[in-house]
């Protein structure tokens, strides 16, 4: 059949090498090319549609936007490449070779253009049309165009490495060509392996030792201190298009050598000839953090049944994203979140508003409920019938299993890019803190809904939602200061306290109840304060109690100790109520008392600064930080919490103004001088109000990186009153209608679901979720998803990282 619309057609446009690609997968639903319809492209935008006749997400997007031609793309795997018994045996491998698997080496794509102002219900097909040279160009263009996933792939496998001045300003001695592939060894000793070049004089040293078993001795670090000469390159690991791992000695991290191909030849190494033989530092570290994995047998030995079924979908790891998979997870196990996004999904398909359901964060909140709960992806794996499935068949970046029946679990990559995007970590496929992550999605859906229009105080984000009231008394004049902060978690600190060494010489602690991290966290502490009544320094006391109980409480187990001022975490056991149950009466707080009296407000001491938290300010400056350092942390980081702006001055330590002092409004100002029109621009263009710009700016002394970390850590400031300083929060909370939670008593809540952490650091290693379902306690590691054992349960209970308690 032919179609009128040719002149449509031969209007389209190839994509650009910015856009994105929505080939493999439905941006509204987790129906993929693999499936027998396969993914409709719109050539227009190319966002990516299902045909599923209940969802038919392409035809509502050609509905909605009028772009009436797609590309419909269908995959399948190619036969098995096990070899029969009357093929030729392949050709002996002569040397180690480690290749990149290619898609068109594992699967064969079928494509045909369609015209959906032809057929409307389904889209016309048009075979023939690829027989046009531009309709070729384009359908080429949208076929070997980095798709969305893949995008995803590639930063899973790469960290986001820079060159340094030492590798742009390498100074170079000509010592001549080393020895060929195989035949160098490290000058120090026999090793070689895992061998480093040093870019300055062709001195090959071993490296240090790796993860997997891979020797070294460190003599490349030990050349580096001898010399003073600060770049190598590790062999192997040169690829002809120029990459390889680049060290600097100096920055101490890895490094970008535009220039490689020069810096080799003067060694006589032609890099197009080379070969790449030896896993990189990232492929290492992946590897190294799938390696902490978590046991899927029982007591006995058995392999844990795998469950399938609404609620029961697994998240295909896309590369150290199990932090992301297992507080997602957590979060639609909870029925706010799924009343909210489960049964609304398709209402909000049909009348979103934003162009492309991927820009949209309510899309793919719906996106993922839809996948996680509908149960029409949690079945077992498909596996050819040539060899058993492996979950490394179709997702390098999975586990390693023990039965071939798990399932393939739903990739939530635009979920990912969306959530993470400008953020400076969770916008790379780094292993970050499930904590972090937890508190950055609900900022994200929050700052969402306001942009929305929406109540906030509907959105089940208010769930987890209450207030700490935060007292502080005098020591000698006994009058009192009451405020309170509203949080969505409660981070306990669990004392570490050693009682020996197992057999391998790791440390064992005592067992410590959550009780007494919860009467540490709300007991009186003793700090040095300026009381504006007494107008001297004294020592006052302060004290933590609950202003309000939320529906859900969160609890974050605080298990590390500073090394070096890197976090290591410490496997302490923190045992857990009878029955899971967690009685919290005895810590609401009452709040200012008849009897007590308060104390004078000190604004008019520092009428241009803002009121500062007492404690936090205390808490930092006990840890060595100047002042003015610990007022700009707490300033950027929303101003009550010490662990935060920690965190925040360790990432800005070197900024050039750090010590400068901070830049004050007269009072009734907004806090710093008047922003530029193109400074609130910028801030807009990320989805900001002017309003929130304006303030935020002001805010930060017209830093604008400064001004963006300021409006995350402010996600319910509208900007609207531009005078209020950090210690408004009081009045702020009223005019939201306060902190969130409940007062009423009694506070009793169970165990609903933990998040568990295998590894040294929250920011390596593996996590995985356990939810209690009506079924008992289930496991979800990544795209696993079994029956928990008892033992498991029990044992893992006690070395949670984060628990959620449900409000009985």
């Amino acid at each position: 059949m032919s179609c009128s619309h040719i002149a449509e057609i031969a209007r389209l446009q190839p994509p650009r090498l910015s856009q994105s690609v929505h080939r493999e997968e439905c941006t509204q639903c987790f129906d993929n090319q693999d499936s027998p319809l396969g993914i409709d492209v719109c050539l227009t935008c190319f966002n990516g549609g299902c045909l599923d006749k209940d969802r038919h997400h392409a035809r509502t997007h050609v509905a909605k936007t009028g772009h009436a031609v797609t590309l419909n793309v269908k995959r399948k795997l190619r036969p098995s490449a096990n070899r029969a018994d009357d093929e030729e045996p392949p050709a002996k491998m002569k040397k180690l070779a480690i290749v990149e698997d290619r898609e068109e080496d594992k699967y064969e794509s079928k494509t045909v253009l369609k015209c959906w102002k032809c057929d409307a219900e389904n889209g016309l097909e048009l075979p023939d049309a690829a027989n046009d040279p531009h309709v070729k160009s384009v359908i080429d263009g949208v076929m070997t165009s980095l798709s969305s996933a893949r995008q995803s792939e590639v930063k899973a496998w790469e960290e986001e490495i820079t060159a340094c001045e030492h590798t742009l300003m390498l100074e170079q001695h000509a010592t001549g060509h080393i020895a060929a592939s195989g035949l160098a060894h490290c000058t120090k000793c026999d090793l070689k392996e895992n061998l480093w070049l040093c870019l300055t004089c062709g001195s090959l040293g071993c490296g240090r030792q790796q993860f997997g078993g891979i020797g070294g001795n460190g003599h490349g670090l030990q050349h580096y201190e001898e010399t003073r000469h600060p770049v190598s390159v590790k062999l192997g690991t040169i690829t002809p298009e120029g990459s390889a791992d680049i060290y600097c000695y100096v920055c101490n991290d890895s490094k970008v050598d535009p220039d490689i191909s020069r810096h080799l030849a003067t060694f006589g190494i032609n890099v197009q000839t080379q070969t790449k033989t030896e896993k990189s530092m990232t492929e290492l570290q992946i590897e190294q953090n799938l390696k902490f994995d978590f046991s899927l047998t029982d007591e006995a030995g058995k392999a844990l049944e795998p469950v399938f079924g609404p609620g029961l979908t697994g998240l295909s790891n896309l590369g150290n994203s199990c932090y992301m998979a297992s507080v997602v997870q957590t979060l639609f196990s909870l029925p706010p979140f799924r009343q909210r996004y489960f049964p609304t999904a398709a209402a909000h398909w049909a009348t979103c508003s934003e162009s492309l359901p991927a820009s949209c964060v309510d899309c793919q909140m719906h996106k993922l409920a839809d996948g996680l709960l509908s149960g029409r992806y949690s079945h077992p794996r498909p596996h050819r019938a040539s060899s058993p499935s492996t979950p490394k068949e179709t997702n390098p970046l999975a586990h390693d299993t023990p039965t071939p029946i798990f399932q393939e679990g739903v990739r939530p990559a635009g979920f990912k890019a969306l959530v993470g995007k400008g953020h400076e970590e969770f916008a790379t496929m780094r292993q970050q803190d499930a904590e972090e992550f937890f508190t950055h999605l609900v900022t994200v859906l929050r700052r969402h809904t306001k942009k929305s229009g929406k109540d906030e105080k509907q959105e089940p984000t208010e769930v987890f939602a209450f207030g700490m009231e935060q007292r502080l008394e005098c020591g000698e004049c006994k009058r009192v200061r009451y405020r309170v902060d509203a949080t969505d978690t409660l981070s306990v600190p669990v004392p570490a306290r050693e009682k020996g060494k197992d057999e391998e010489g790791k440390t064992l602690y005592e067992e410590v109840r959550l009780k007494e991290t919860l009467d540490i966290v709300t007991g009186t502490e003793a700090l040095e304060y300026q009381c504006p009544g007494c107008q001297k320094k004294v020592i006052a006391t302060k004290r933590s109690r609950f202003s309000t109980f939320p529906q859900v409480l969160v609890v974050h187990a605080k298990k590390f100790q500073l090394v070096n001022w890197v976090p290591a975490k410490l496997d302490i056991p923190v045992i857990l109520p009878i029955d899971d149950i967690l009685q919290l009466d005895e810590y609401l707080g009452r709040g200012l008392q008849p009897y007590e009296t308060e104390l004078p407000n000190d604004d008019a001491a520092a009428p241009e600064l803002p009121q500062f938290n007492e404690v936090a300010m205390a808490q930092l400056e006990a840890m060595g930080f100047p002042t003015i350092r610990c007022q700009k942390a707490l300033l950027a980081t929303g101003n009550n919490d010490a662990e935060a702006a920690m965190e925040w001055l360790f990432a800005h330590m070197e900024d050039p103004d750090i010590d400068a002092p901070i830049q004050t409004a007269p009072s009734g100002g907004g806090g710093g001088p008047e922003p530029s029109a193109e400074q609130i621009g910028m801030l807009a263009d990320m989805g900001f109000t002017p309003a929130q710009a304006r303030k935020a700016l002001r805010e930060t002394g017209g830093n604008a990186e400064r001004a963006v970390e300021w409006l995350f850590s402010h996600p319910d400031d509208s900007g609207e009153d531009a005078s209020s300083g950090a210690g408004a929060s009081d009045d702020q909370q009223q005019q939201n209608g306060g902190p969130g939670g409940s007062s009423e008593l009694p506070a009793r809540y169970r165990l609903k679901a933990f998040i568990s952490h295998k590894g040294p650091s929250v920011h390596s290693g593996h996590y995985v979720a356990h939810i209690r379902t009506d079924e008992g306690w289930v496991l979800f590691n990544d795209e696993k998803v079994v029956k928990a054992d008892a033992e498991s349960v029990r044992e893992l209970k006690k070395l949670a990282y984060l628990y959620a308690f449900e409000r009985l």
